[in-house]
């Protein structure tokens, strides 16, 4: 099967994987105990959860978007416009 016809590579598919457990980490550093009716617990509005989290989450989709658009470098043009495949 010719591997130039598949959108992703494998560089691809490593940088989506490393974004989506980037996003999962900054959920879990979001995670926490929370507030009840009959007591109020002050974590619920610390640094790590209302500013660390949050960039973290963010960092990973900008991982996601970077490995989507990232196009492959397996094909080279020639000096006459005419591709041809790179031997490795």
């Amino acid at each position: 099967m010719d591997r130039q016809n598949y959108a992703f590579d494998r560089t691809n598919f490593t940088l989506l994987a490393i974004g989506v457990a980037v996003i999962v980490i900054g959920f879990i550093l979001m995670s926490g105990g929370s507030t009840s009716d009959t007591e109020f617990n002050p974590d619920i509005f610390s640094a790590m959860r209302i500013k660390v989290a949050p960039v973290v989450c963010f960092l990973g989709f900008v991982s996601i978007i970077y490995a989507i658009v990232r196009k492959p470098k397996n094909n080279k043009v020639d000096s006459d416009n005419t591709l041809t495949e790179i031997k490795k």
